[in-house]
């Protein structure tokens, strides 16, 4: 599996990275509608649109391929060197979002920029999915890996003594008791809580049943751009597309997708890892509430869950105004998973056979060993809520 993995990821950086400057843009990476502009189709005038979260994929890409290196290390001490290969590809691509201007120091996100053939930089204030993609692109290493690893540590020395650049990106450490822990992340523990902030504020991205694709601020205040003579904009749809726009079959402006929640979800808990409980985060924002990450990833596998589950009025949230299905008791509990869910309400939309994603929320409910929501009663007796 590995090695046709090395295969796509050779095609993504030799194809997708027009500028060598390991910022990637271009090609299909899903999103469809996310942005203002067809992100898989030529631009109206000259220039190349540099994307956070195409650029934070492959350094996620990076990470999971190491990952893979480092366990296969430990059968044969060969993959050590594509461990080293994948660490230093990670730290390159980290670093250049920051270099090439993709991180936002003023509003304290990610956003694509537009490059322009006159060499003008513009950065698409789009406040989507697309600025928290880059959180994902996160692992710890433990001092067992690095003492197991005797190459790829005496290499990591060597690249944070003479690659200061990658310092900001694979320099963190910090020792809890007798042990050392290092975090490889784009977004470091100082700009973690920026973000977070955005997150997991009701106003913006924090739905009542998980993370909206598009913040919903851009209801009140859309995104427009005018390029080539024609202006495009951005607004928050929490349903349905509401026009053919890129197809017109699925929707990033508003609802709630189950693959990306999940991903918030695991980055929250490598974060917690390593920062461990004295961090804290206001949830929601603005409410004077403070969690742990681990608590917050717990809050938001919650309310991905409560999507399937009967509200205080006996009705599921997936099937929305479906008063057959709502009422019906033969079909009441023949649950769907549908391709995303209005960012709003909850409702299931789209395809409604999307269990390759949408079943994710069966590993929540298992991580979590215990009912959603918890109800004392029920779990005494053992019995799961419906």
């Amino acid at each position: 599996v590995l090695h046709k993995l090395l295969l796509n990821f050779g095609w993504w950086v030799n194809r997708k990275d027009s500028e060598g400057n390991n910022v990637f843009e271009g090609g299909f990476l899903g999103l469809d509608n996310i942005g203002p502009i067809d992100r898989s189709a030529q631009l109206p005038i000259e220039g190349h649109l540099e994307q956070s979260d195409g650029t934070a994929w492959m350094a996620m890409y990076c990470l999971n391929l190491f990952e893979m290196a480092i366990d296969l290390a430990k059968h044969d001490p060969t993959y050590e060197d594509l461990s080293i290969k994948f660490f230093e590809h990670f730290a390159a691509i980290a670093t250049a979002m920051y270099q090439q201007g993709l991180w936002d120091e003023q509003d304290g996100f990610y956003y694509d920029v537009l490059h322009l053939g006159d060499g003008e930089h513009i950065p698409l204030r789009v406040r989507s999915m697309v600025g928290l993609i880059p959180l994902y692109a996160a692992t710890t290493l433990g001092r067992a890996t690095l003492e197991r690893l005797p190459q790829f540590t005496e290499h990591f020395s060597w690249v944070l003594e003479n690659k200061k650049q990658f310092a900001e990106v694979v320099g963190h450490a910090k020792f809890l008791g007798q042990h050392e822990g290092r975090l490889l992340s784009i977004v470091d523990p100082d700009r973690l809580p920026r973000i977070l902030q955005m997150m997991l504020d009701e106003n913006e991205f924090l739905s009542p049943h998980g993370l909206r694709a598009l913040s919903k601020s851009h209801g009140a205040q859309p995104f427009s751009l005018q390029l080539g003579g024609l202006t495009s904009q951005v607004d928050y749809e929490p349903g349905e597309s509401t026009s053919g726009l890129f197809g017109g079959n699925s929707n990033w402006r508003g609802p709630v997708w189950f693959p990306v929640n999940y991903l918030a979800i695991e980055a929250l808990r490598v974060f917690s890892r390593y920062l461990g409980d004295e961090v804290t985060v206001e949830l929601p924002t603005g409410s004077g509430q403070r969690v742990t990450l681990g608590g917050a990833a717990e809050e938001l596998s919650r309310r991905l869950v409560a999507i399937f589950l009967d509200d205080e009025d006996g009705r599921r949230p997936v099937f929305g105004g479906s008063e057959k299905f709502q009422r019906d008791p033969a079909l009441h509990d023949l649950l769907p998973f549908h391709e995303y869910f209005h960012g709003d309400t909850g409702m299931g939309l789209g395809a409604s056979h999307q269990t390759g994603w949408t079943g994710l929320v069966a590993d929540l409910i298992v991580r979590h060993g215990r009912t959603y929501p918890p109800d004392p009663s029920t779990e005494e007796k053992g019995t799961p809520n419906r």
